[in-house]
């Protein structure tokens, strides 16, 4: 018989969107961190859009970044070098090329908030980071969705009712705003115990040292 388990617990909010490769980024570092110091984590992730604006058709990724931020050419490819050479560092694979694109994630939260209702919302958000990060998969595509939403095995039928419906919309605007109007304005922003905010891609070091001041604070 399997002993309880009895390791602390730490309720951490994510705020993140599905096409931010450092929220995969400071994602994997904190669960270093949390492997490393034997502790549980109650995560809720939180929708935030790095391009409201962006339209159905997305936008070529190397185009957007010089566009958005000002970069070169050369800058841009420095930067998805990085993150590829990071990403495999922390066991994840960032596929990039010239035909990658940025797209737009608000049906992506939309399927996060509904599945939220069946504790599933952090196994569908990993299997959107690996569809659009490492496949490329268009995670603005209603079938892409889909079939995430099939892989962690929840009825696609369903999940496409919920998108129709419209019903999610509200709700996800209604969280974004909450966020924003406490002065999120970049990704990932992590809440550590209801107390404690980082954002950025912070390092497992940095995360564990939050999370032992959460475990003292607690004892």
């Amino acid at each position: 018989m399997t002993p309880p388990d009895n390791r602390p617990i730490v309720q951490i909010d994510i705020v993140s969107d599905v096409v931010c490769p450092w929220c995969v980024v400071g994602f994997r570092q904190l669960e270093e961190a949390l492997q490393q110091q034997g502790v549980l984590a109650r995560l809720r992730w939180h929708p935030f859009e790095l391009n409201p604006n962006m339209p159905p058709e997305g936008q070529n990724l190397r185009e957007h970044i010089m566009e958005k931020y000002g970069t070169t050419g050369d800058q841009s490819q420095q930067a998805r070098d990085r993150l590829t050479s990071i990403g495999a560092e922390l066991g994840f694979t960032f596929n990039f090329d010239e035909d990658s694109r940025m797209v737009n994630s608000f049906a992506a939260h939309q399927l996060l908030d509904w599945t939220e209702g069946f504790g599933r919302q952090h196994p569908l958000k990993l299997a959107l980071f690996d569809a659009y990060f490492t496949h490329q998969r268009d995670v603005s595509d209603i079938d892409v969705l889909l079939e995430a939403v099939r892989s962690i095995g929840l009825d696609a039928d369903k999940a496409r009712q919920a998108l129709e419906s419209g019903k999610h919309i509200a709700p996800v605007r209604e969280k974004q705003q909450f966020w924003t109007s406490r002065g999120i304005s970049g990704v990932p922003s992590m809440v550590f115990g209801g107390k404690y905010l980082l954002t950025g891609a912070q390092g497992s070091e940095t995360y564990a040292q939050v999370l032992q001041r959460c475990l003292s604070e607690a004892a």
